[in-house]
């Protein structure tokens, strides 16, 4: 099991907080960045919290030449988020040779904040960097 980097998580100041086999957890300080004209965490930021923390969690049951990418994400807003840190808790629910379906809960402070599903196809790598590098 190994992490692996995101470079748009650094972009947001996301850290990796948990990882282990099938969960994974991500946080942010909320900062201005986050936020949209009211003040409150932006949904594409909340969004992407939940994104990740969903593909850390798949990522931890995948060996190293396998990867994946999102095929679907649904994401409720369930309240405002307005305080000083949110945090992504994910886990992978079901695992098929192909797919993985993965729940994540946002939270701020204790409260919950969003709920969203996420579904990831798995890749062999290799075959992932051939098919986009050969369009």
């Amino acid at each position: 099991m190994t992490t692996q980097e995101i470079h748009f998580l650094k972009h947001i100041k996301a850290e990796l907080i948990d990882y282990s086999e099938g969960f994974a957890v991500l946080a942010f300080d909320i900062e201005d960045l986050h936020k949209q004209h009211l003040g409150m965490v932006h949904g594409g930021a909340i969004a992407t919290l939940a994104d990740n923390a969903g593909w850390y969690a798949v990522r931890s049951l995948l060996s190293s030449e396998q990867s994946s990418v999102t095929i679907e994400l649904k994401v409720n807003f369930l309240k405002p988020v307005t305080g000083e840190m949110l945090r992504a808790e994910a886990r992978v629910v079901n695992r098929t040779k192909r797919t993985a379906f993965t729940v994540i809960e946002l939270f701020c402070k204790d409260l919950l904040v969003a709920y969203a599903t996420a579904t990831f196809a798995i890749n062999e790598e290799r075959k992932l960097t051939q098919s986009v590098h050969s369009e």
